[in-house]
């Protein structure tokens, strides 16, 4: 009688166990668990930055609430009536709407650019300088302007740019430039801004930039010189296209405060002269919200900033992900 004999393989018998990269199996477990107790030194130096981040960053969106609620100070931030939308309309349609954005995407915009391009061309310039002498003394002197605190940048710009006394105004009088009041003018007052803040950043955002120039293959510079490339041909084709990336990641960065206008240097700045053309939304939530004491209304302005500043961030980094393959996320 014969008998069949089943020649197949048997089936493997089926474990909790998985396969790695590797190849070889591992044991399903808690992996959170095994992790932890691998890199705890690193969680432990983390620690303090996620405490950071959680009490300072995270811990006041509790008080987001308060922009779609009505504010009493005997109930506190979770006691006001709701009211939904309200103060938000109420911004929408108020006269100076119109004149707080023109005002803050003028400024924030002007700054944005110019605060963008000038390190980059800065960059460039030290790093085509030879003697190691002179670059450091040319790193040295743009990086300074950067620690200056912003209430002494205000008091040197009255100092050289008053009516009377101003050093600069005076200079500009001896060549029959006159009855120019740089920090009381509307057409002034913003380059006078954007230019201050170019010179005391400049040199700062630009360490970036040439550490981006200082990965740069030596080699690329000496290929360049045998096909007796000058200069210009070094930075179009080697320098620049090595700060690419930096440049796009720096500014999805930016854009993603485009409307943070600087609150304490424009508002050490403002008088009533300039007021028209300086009255943007920070120093606008500041006088409503901590003087006026309208802090519903003043939440919702502020709420309305950041979601377009988030709408920004989030649109330049999608368009910087189709274009140059380079983006946060």
């Amino acid at each position: 009688m014969a008998v069949a004999i089943d020649r197949r393989p048997p089936k493997a018998k089926k474990t909790s166990s998985k396969i790695t990269k590797s190849g070889q199996p591992t044991k399903a477990g808690p992996r959170l668990k095994r992790h932890f107790a691998r890199q705890w030194q690193l969680w432990v130096m983390l620690a303090p930055a996620i405490g950071f981040t959680a009490v300072f960053a995270y811990g006041p969106m509790y008080g987001i609430q308060l922009a779609f609620r009505e504010f009493d100070f005997s109930k506190g931030i979770t006691g006001g009536d709701w009211v939904g939308l309200k103060y938000f309309i109420k911004f929408f349609e108020s006269p100076q709407f119109w004149t707080l954005m023109s005002n803050t995407l003028t400024i924030s915009l002007s700054t944005l650019v110019f605060g963008f391009v000038a390190p980059i061309g800065l960059a460039i310039l030290i790093n085509q300088v030879l003697s190691r002498r002179r670059k450091r003394f040319t790193q040295t002197a743009t990086y300074l302007p950067h620690f200056i605190s912003i209430v002494v940048i205000v008091g040197m710009l009255q100092v050289f740019l008053s009516p009377s006394t101003g050093l600069i105004t005076r200079f500009l009088e001896n060549f029959g430039i006159t009855g120019i009041n740089f920090l009381g003018d509307t057409n002034t007052f913003v380059p006078v801004y954007v230019i201050s803040e170019v010179w005391q950043h400049c040199g700062w955002n630009s360490i970036i930039y040439l550490a981006a120039l200082a990965s740069v293959d030596t080699q690329l510079y000496e290929a360049a010189k045998i096909d007796g490339a000058n200069r210009f041909q070094v930075i179009r084709h080697i320098d620049f296209p090595a700060l690419v990336p930096t440049m796009v990641i720096l500014l999805i960065l930016n854009m993603g405060g485009v409307l943070n206008a600087g609150f304490e240097k424009i508002f050490l700045m403002q008088n009533t002269l300039n007021l028209p053309v300086s009255e943007v939304i920070s120093t606008y939530v500041y006088k409503i919200g901590i003087l006026g004491s309208q802090f519903s209304y003043s939440t919702a302005i502020g709420l309305f900033n950041t979601a377009i500043n988030f709408t920004f961030l989030v649109i330049t980094n999608q368009i910087a992900k189709r274009v140059s393959n380079t983006s946060l996320w």
